[in-house]
């Protein structure tokens, strides 16, 4: 996979930047390549520098003779490029014409396809969105391989490089489709779009009270035995479960969870202050949308709503659109968490991406106007939210810095699905998941993998 590596060097002599980069990179062992979608991003090369001192033909001709790839001629030196294979004849052969010493000589690790952005381009991790139903008129609900094909292509032009496919409350069969064409998604390893990371179950094990824009008939009482069915039918790729954490009788659910190292998010729910302090013991770690769909804050009892304030223990997933959660609501959620755990959702539908209209999903019409999508009676159903405007969003709602937002959809998410060993942030050893964008969030570029798979 591609490997990313960041040097920053201030300098004014760019042949001077390129030696240090050069320098830095000769002590890192092993080509450093993609998954051979794209060439070497390094290649391993001889470099010789010499100064002037000698005229520029004889030099050219010498080099060039001998196995040389290129010789640039700059104002103070002139740079060789070579393969392995010729380095030593050339070096040998420069030595023979009068070279008593050279700047620079060594075998590293040059980069090809080299991308300068202007000054005003920042460079940042690929987002991740652990909340997202659908886009581009289609849904994981009832889409087939290749609408989940569609989804992940679109989401680049937002900066999303990772994502985890959101389920609703349906019938077993229904489930049991979707989570089967996204295993065959997953199998496909189609590296055009964003990554399918895994699969967010939310239903059907919810409280019928907090149940939003879910489907009440096919509501289930938590069960460790109706899990593991779905489990198998998605190829054990289901990452994070919410669930309505006060219906789990014995926590047997919350507990084999667990086990599986699966996170568990307290989503529909009804759960009130003690529900929640002994979920949090058994290892709940998520919440789910906050402030939707869930028991409010009360005096008498802080309710799902409180209980998410008050436990650090739980990263707390966002819908940063002003719609779902108003400014103030943000303002004061990002007051009693701690940065490291907020987690920028889109809970976007097949809307995202569509003009105004009707949407039929299975047993439901989703009118979209704007930005809001409601069900016909009127009850706000998901969003339309793209992920590079809810880390805008939050920079102007809360005054948060660039550097933090950007965190709370890449870092964040990252720690809480347990893959910060390999995405959410820049570093070396991780995937090259990279976002270019401005200051204002709108996104010119996304490298998923070392790869361009979007560019403005």
């Amino acid at each position: 996979n591609g490997v990313a590596i960041i040097i920053e060097a201030m300098t004014d002599n760019r042949n001077r930047t390129a030696m240090l980069v050069r320098s830095t990179l000769t002590k890192r062992g092993g080509n450093l390549g993609t998954d051979g979608s794209v060439s070497y991003m390094f290649t391993r090369k001889g470099v010789i520098v010499i100064d002037k001192s000698i005229d520029e033909d004889t030099v050219m001709m010498c080099a060039l003779d001998n196995g040389a790839e290129d010789v640039i001629v700059n104002d103070d030196n002139y740079e060789i490029y070579t393969t392995t294979e010729t380095f030593l004849s050339v070096k040998d052969a420069l030595t023979n014409i009068g070279v008593k010493e050279f700047i620079t000589s060594e075998i590293t690790f040059v980069a090809n396809n080299l991308i300068e952005l202007d000054d005003d381009k920042i460079v940042i991790p690929g987002f991740i969105d652990q909340h997202i139903h659908g886009a581009g008129g289609f849904d994981f609900i009832d889409g087939s391989v290749d609408d989940i094909q569609t989804i992940a292509r679109l989401l680049p032009q937002e900066g999303v490089t990772g994502f985890v496919a959101a389920t609703t409350t349906q019938s077993v069969e229904v489930i049991d489709q979707a989570l089967k064409n996204l295993k065959e998604f997953k199998e496909r390893n189609d590296n055009g779009g964003a990554e399918l990371i895994g699969i967010h179950l939310e239903g059907p094990f919810i409280s019928k009270k907090y149940m939003g824009a879910q489907l009440p008939n096919y509501i289930m009482k938590p069960s460790v035995e109706t899990f593991k069915h779905f489990e198998e039918a998605s190829g054990n790729n289901i990452k994070l479960v919410s669930m309505a954490v006060e219906l789990d009788e014995s926590y047997e659910l919350i507990k084999y969870l667990k086990e599986k190292d699966i996170v568990i998010s307290i989503g529909h729910s009804s759960a009130g202050y003690c529900d929640v302090k002994q979920a949090v013991l058994y290892g709940v770690s998520c919440v789910t949308h906050t402030y939707n769909g869930m028991k409010p804050l009360r005096r008498d009892d802080i309710g799902t709503v409180g209980s998410s304030f008050l436990f650090n223990e739980l990263y707390c997933e966002l819908i940063c659109d002003g719609i779902h959660v108003s400014e103030p609501a943000v303002r004061l959620l990002y007051k009693n968490k701690p940065n490291d755990k907020l987690i920028l959702i889109s809970d976007a539908l097949r809307t995202k991406y569509m003009p105004d209209g009707k949407y039929y999903e299975l047993e439901q019409v989703i009118i979209l106007k704007g930005k809001e999508a409601r069900l016909e009676d009127g009850k706000l159903a998901g969003s339309v939210l793209k992920i590079n405007d809810a880390v805008k969003n939050l920079i102007d709602f809360v005054g948060i810095n660039f550097v933090d937002a950007v965190k709370c959809a890449t870092e964040n998410p990252a720690k809480n699905l347990g893959l910060f060993n390999r995405m959410g942030s820049i570093k070396e050893g991780k995937l090259a998941n990279l976002v270019v964008v401005d200051r204002n969030l709108n996104v010119y570029q996304t490298i998923r993998n070392g790869k361009l798979i979007y560019k403005k």
